[in-house]
């Protein structure tokens, strides 16, 4: 609403200026005359524009606001330069209670461009949804078929949006919608021997299946090929191929052949036996959805296994080496056995073994060592006085009684030696291959005795000394023993002794 108390009062305020300039201003009556018509001009068209009324006018969702003199909306559409089509809206909105035009708001109709059967054709709608438009243009949808609006996959119902496009009259176009209508083709498809009718908006054969949820696996066969255009009617066959799985040179292969047979699918996967390879299961298997294949490679290998001939040792006695005493005459050595095997080897892992040959390839030496036998009568300075010896041994010495020899008193053998002699200082235990039995010897901090006895742990180099049962002396340690002259005779000697138990490095 406009105030008319408002606009009177400012006219009155710009009277009392004029007046005002007037009568402080003197210039020549002509000029006066002049300055009083612009006066009047200018205030007969202030009064125009005062007496104008603003109104809202919605174009499309866009909002203007004009200022008119018009009553009549479609007066004002014509000052305002708007066209409007058959099938556009316009809405009159009065203010009360003057009843004057306060606002109007304008839909036009929107331009739909619609290709459907071969035909394209424009349309202008007052619809609200692409179904609404469709109708309009007199096309009908079939089960199947599939519209596109502006390129994108759009359902019947979807709103019709519209976009203005800027004009130079600031009102605007609407940019057209472009509906595309595809039709749904019956093809026929046999899906291993099983015919099915399926309706397609595909452009190819591929598309068509897979939009009709058909899983085409890389193996399985199409025919026609899937780039094939789809048309009405069509027939295409499927031919399933089978999943199988392959383990070969440590790979596990799964895939899915058209191949009847174990070697088939090999084939295909150009897997190649060699030599005594062969399959689990074979080659002419049939083939079953879901098969496992093992390809077992199979290798030859010849190996020669070489062995030690341990060499012997024969011991020769000389009279040039004096008793105990040894001399290397010849070095032992080694000899070699070798044997020839064919091994065969599947999947890496040795499953048989053959012995094909076996020799001797170098046959052993023996080892043989002089020992001594020239006995040498030597004197020894002793606090018993001086003594002659025929051999001096190296011996652990270790010492007992009878009470214990391990034998308990009421024993019938308690304190009886080996050879029957009463167990007392001056008898000696010994292992009778290195001391013979009855042996005069002679132990440094011992004294001279007879070699009278045998012990369960007496073995080798190991010589016990007896006490008396109220004189015991414990004894651990190397000693030299001295067996005394005269020597026994040749074929009673032990030429050799065994070298054990060793005397420990740090007693030497």
């Amino acid at each position: 609403m406009i105030d008319p108390v408002g606009k009177t009062a400012k006219t009155l305020r710009w009277f009392r200026i004029l007046g005002a300039i007037i009568s402080t201003w003197r210039p020549h009556r002509s000029l006066v005359a002049a300055f009083i018509m612009l006066c009047l001009l200018f205030l007969m068209s202030f009064s125009y524009v005062a007496k104008a009324r603003e109104v809202t006018v919605i174009v499309d969702g866009r909002i203007h606001r004009v200022q008119t003199h018009h009553f009549s909306p479609y007066a004002l559409l014509q000052e305002l330069g708007l066209n409007l089509g058959p099938k556009d809206k316009v809405e009159c909105y009065v203010g009360n209670p003057t009843g004057e035009l306060v606002s109007l708001v304008i839909t036009r109709a929107l331009p739909v461009q619609i290709y459907a059967d071969g035909m394209a054709r424009t349309v202008y709608t007052g619809g609200d949804t692409v179904a609404d438009a469709l109708e309009e243009a007199g096309v009908l949808l079939k089960d199947k078929d599939v519209v596109l609006v502006d390129g994108q996959m759009a359902r019947p119902d979807m709103p019709l949006i519209r976009r203005l496009l800027l004009t130079f009259d600031n009102w605007g176009i609407l940019n057209p919608i472009k509906v595309l209508v595809r039709r749904a083709v019956p093809i026929i498809v046999v899906d291993e021997g099983v015919p099915i009718t399926i309706y397609t908006t595909a452009r190819t054969i591929g598309e068509a299946l897979r939009s009709a949820g058909l899983v085409i696996y890389l193996g399985d066969k199409v025919t026609p090929e899937p780039d094939t255009p789809v048309v009405a009617g069509l027939k295409v066959y499927i031919t399933r191929s089978k999943a199988a799985e392959i383990t070969v040179d440590g790979r596990r292969i799964r895939t899915r052949t058209l191949g009847k047979t174990v070697a088939e699918l090999l084939s295909q996967e150009k897997i190649v036996l060699f030599g005594r390879d062969y399959t689990i299961p074979p080659l002419d298997a049939k083939i079953y959805d879901g098969i496992k294949v093992k390809v077992i490679r199979v290798r030859e290998e010849v190996v020669v296994e070489e062995e030690p001939i341990p060499f012997e040792t024969v011991w020769k006695p000389d009279e040039r080496l004096e008793l105990d005493t040894q001399e290397l005459v010849q070095a032992g050595e080694e000899g070699i056995y070798r044997r020839r095997y064919r091994v065969v080897y599947e999947n890496g892992e040795e499953k048989e073994r053959r012995l094909e040959d076996e020799w001797v390839a170098k046959e052993p030496i023996t080892r043989v060592i002089a020992y001594g036998t020239k006995i040498v009568i030597r004197e020894l300075e002793t606090p018993e006085g001086t003594i002659k010896y025929w051999r001096r041994i190296r011996m652990l010495a270790t010492s007992y009684s009878a009470a214990t020899a391990g034998k308990p008193r009421e024993h019938p053998l308690y304190g009886i030696t080996r050879l029957g002699l009463w167990a007392r200082k001056g008898i000696v235990a010994v292992d009778p291959r290195v001391i013979n039995l009855g042996t005069k010897v002679y132990v440094p901090g011992y004294g001279i005795a007879i070699a009278a006895d045998t012990g369960g742990r007496i073995k080798g180099r190991h010589i016990d000394l007896c006490y008396d049962e109220d004189n015991l002396v414990l004894w651990y340690k190397w000693v030299d023993v001295y067996l005394l002259a005269p020597p026994p005779p040749r074929e009673k000697i032990i030429w050799l002794l065994p070298n054990w138990p060793r005397e420990p490095r740090h007693h030497r």
